[in-house]
């Protein structure tokens, strides 16, 4: 294998796995630590990875979908939709977990005025909430995701683990019959923590993610108690989410208090 090869393998497995440490990647290669850490530098330098103490984050918008301020107007009409739906789902006094997300973003607008702590590892998210009267906000710490301004790695996952939340609201980047699914399996790793952390789980997520994968799987649908989306959701879908077990909630784009048909 050539050095250009060895590094594309190397930018592979970063770009698969979002983060891993250099005995992950000397595993991986078959290859010596000198030599992963030359390696690493030169990508860096390329602008694909950022090297850590121990390890490399994958950093290039080589493989991204779209990126956070992309995603912002799409959907938004549905989104919005689904944020306040979300919202009314949630009492004042809970603590409530907000995976990052644009979907997510949309429900933490519609908590401004609301009474509650709010536990996020979305600096867009923390950035809106901060200055709010009522909210109690703590942000998780860890690695800064360049796409999605959402903390990640060994110290995000090691905090959320002390935690434990009323509700956690999720967001995904594809949903099948079987499965959910997410760009990374960095984010993957933080958003299964989330889960276990949490008293129930709402996913929210607009009527496109459906009939979609990406590229790390999240989990089956055991771990969900309700769905939001909106109201374009097709019939076979929304049957996929009762037969799982999951409450079923619409969000009426028109409707301006947000709260959906529920089934």
């Amino acid at each position: 294998m050539t050095g250009d090869e060895r590094r594309q393998q190397l930018s592979d497995v970063l770009a698969r796995r979002g983060y891993a440490d250099l005995s992950q990647l000397v595993s991986e290669l078959g290859v010596s630590e000198s030599t992963v850490r030359r390696d690493l530098s030169l990508l860096e330098d390329e602008g694909l990875v950022r090297r850590t103490h121990g390890g490399a984050f994958f950093v290039s918008d080589r493989f991204a979908a779209l990126n956070y301020a992309a995603r912002e107007v799409t959907a938004v009409s549905e989104k919005e939709a689904i944020g306040r739906a979300t919202a009314a789902l949630l009492q004042d006094g809970q603590t409530i977990l907000l995976d990052g997300g644009t979907t997510t973003f949309q429900v933490a607008r519609n908590l401004l005025s609301r009474s509650m702590q709010v536990v996020t590892n979305s600096l867009p998210i923390a950035n809106l909430l901060h200055s709010a009267a009522h909210i109690e906000l703590i942000v998780i710490g860890g690695y800064i995701y360049p796409r999605t301004g959402v903390a990640l790695g060994p110290y995000a996952q090691q905090m959320l683990s002390s935690l434990h939340v009323d509700a956690a609201i999720m967001g995904v980047a594809g949903i099948t019959e079987d499965a959910l699914y997410n760009a990374n399996v960095l984010m993957v790793e933080a958003e299964l923590q989330m889960m276990r952390s949490a008293g129930e789980v709402i996913l929210v997520a607009d009527s496109s993610k459906f009939g979609r994968r990406a590229l790390a799987r999240l989990g089956g649908w055991e771990m969900v108690d309700r769905v939001v989306s909106d109201g374009a959701l097709e019939a076979r879908w929304q049957d996929v989410v009762r037969n799982a077990g999951a409450e079923m909630i619409l969000a009426g784009v028109d409707e301006p208090t947000g709260v959906g048909a529920r089934s």
